[in-house]
């Protein structure tokens, strides 16, 4: 079985196969041909440590993935990644586009990266998969393919697709916890823009995958990192920043169009990927099997999933558990208020900045009821009704945190990486500056 993993910066959930709006037909394709996950999160809504669980089956904590690569950060343990297993087990590990995970590509397992054979780390990673995918292979092959289109660029996107039209924010509803109104429906706008550019760049690798003739023995896997760079989404542990995205296609009834409600993490791929190529799990995995629930033999893999947030620009050390109906989330440090430099600059940022965010405290507990407050805007911490669920989940999340060795447990702060770089939590902006030690 060869494997093809589409990933994208900053995509949430906010594509047409999730109910949005959002044009995205070569998607919404995958999604009516393949399996898609209603209740999938990542395991830390920061780029790097998301995608570092994801390829280890960790959580970010275990893997040692504590903050940005771009920043100065790297995985502990680069020999976990799943190239490495996979490369074990005889297959071809490529790289074509972006990595996010080893300051060292040499660490990471690749058998190829394409970029650098092309001379060019810019290279379109949709051209250089679908010329890999046009080259005969006699051994199965792993081909990441990693996108940036929704990631910000400034205060904006990638721009829509070439020749297309603009999306009119006069007709764009902002996401969630935002409300209707002209600033919000303009920086949607943006995103949906780069929703389509990215829809069309995965589009063109899902086509090179048919018409190369891969598409029976090909599992593809595609998703995102978490939440999309909007204030109080992305590097937040609301389902706002840790749902995801996640979509796959391929043999052993991985076909169909089916919906899967069960809540899955993004560590429980590694495992998957494992059963479904007949491959040993390696025994550092920390995540489970949703094969089960795509075989229609249970409805749930989990009870439970869990997240967390350690460095991103600044400091902002969080945990949080959710189960089906609630979460929790728990703040260390000693901050609280928000941290504006772990927002993206946008319009919506600089608009709630104006209204007085920066003013606004931060609970250090918040239990929310997803069932009758799925915006997650409702903190029932204080609230003596909800006393045996905060002890529930509180409980929950000291038992996680202790049998998987986080370093909270034991330590007032996350170690930082030497070398790392960081702002100050009180800084407005990622550009300011930046400081280290914590």
């Amino acid at each position: 079985m060869n494997i093809v993993y589409l990933h994208s910066h900053d995509t949430g959930r906010y594509i047409q196969p999730y109910g949005h709006a959002i044009p995205t037909p070569a998607l919404q394709n995958l999604a009516e041909t393949g399996v898609v996950f209603r209740s999938a999160f990542c395991a830390n809504p920061s780029c790097s440590p998301s995608r570092g669980a994801l390829l280890t089956g960790q959580w970010a904590h275990s893997c040692g993935m504590f903050g940005l690569v771009n920043r100065g950060w790297s995985i502990h343990h680069p020999e976990r990644l799943i190239m490495h297993t996979l490369r074990r087990a005889g297959y071809d590990t490529v790289m074509a586009g972006f990595q996010h995970v080893v300051k060292d590509l040499d660490e990471a397992g690749w058998s190829r990266v394409m970029p650098q054979e092309a001379g060019n780390e810019k290279a379109p990673a949709e051209e250089l998969a679908a010329s890999f995918l046009a080259e005969s292979h006699d051994r199965p092959f792993f081909l990441d393919v990693g996108f940036g289109e929704t990631h910000r660029r400034g205060a904006g996107f990638s721009a829509q697709p070439d020749g297309e039209v603009s999306t009119d924010p006069r007709f764009v509803r902002p996401p969630a916890p935002f409300p209707d109104s002209d600033d919000f429906r303009r920086d949607m706008g943006l995103f949906i823009d780069a929703a389509r550019t990215l829809d069309q760049k995965m589009g063109r690798v899902l086509e090179a995958i048919d018409r190369n003739g891969w598409g029976d023995d090909t599992l593809v896997i595609c998703t995102t990192d978490h939440g999309i760079a909007f204030p109080m989404m992305k590097c937040h542990l609301t389902d706002h920043g840790m749902g995801v995205m996640l979509i796959l296609r391929g043999p052993a009834g991985y076909r169909g169009g089916k919906v899967v409600d069960g809540m899955v993490s993004h560590i429980d791929v590694f495992p998957t990927v494992c059963d479904l190529a007949g491959i040993e799990r390696p025994d550092w995995l920390q995540g489970v099997s949703f094969d089960p629930l795509v075989q229609g033999e249970t409805e749930e893999v989990r009870d439970e999933v869990f997240a967390e947030v350690n460095f991103h620009a600044a400091y902002e050390p969080q945990r949080a558990v959710r189960t089906r109906r609630w979460k929790y989330i728990r703040r260390y440090g000693c901050r609280d208020l928000p941290v504006m430099t772990n927002c993206d600059a946008s319009i919506t940022k600089s608009t709630l900045i104006d209204s007085g965010w920066r003013e606004r405290p931060v609970p250090r507990e918040r239990l929310y009821d997803t069932l009758f407050d799925p915006s997650e805007t409702n903190n029932l911490a204080d609230c003596p009704k909800a006393a045996d669920t905060l002890r529930d989940m509180r409980a929950r999340l000291d038992r996680w945190m202790a049998s998987t060795g986080d370093p909270l447990v034991d330590h007032e702060v996350v170690p930082p990486d030497p070398g790392g770089v960081l702002n100050r939590p009180g800084d407005l902006s990622a550009a300011d500056d930046p400081q280290y030690p914590v």
